[in-house]
């Protein structure tokens, strides 16, 4: 069962997406639009990039958790 917990490790590509993702978006996209400032498109954007770090860590956990139960299998 060793290795059956998260570590930062494995958010490295989690943040290879958010990272750039989020700084794009917000500082050089939305900025240069129409839609600039906080309306409901932005709160909209972020509600998008949390989604996607949630179903990341879910299926991290998921993975996790049926490779700890082959390891004991």
């Amino acid at each position: 069962m060793q290795g059956s917990h998260l570590t930062l490790r494995h958010f490295v590509p989690l943040a290879g997406f958010v990272l750039p993702t989020a700084i794009m978006g917000y500082g050089i996209m939305i900025p240069q639009s129409c839609i600039a400032g906080v309306n409901e498109l932005t709160v909209g954007f972020a509600g998008a990039i949390v989604g996607a770090c949630v179903t990341y860590w879910i299926g991290l956990r998921a993975l996790l958790r049926e490779r700890a139960a082959a390891d004991e299998a």
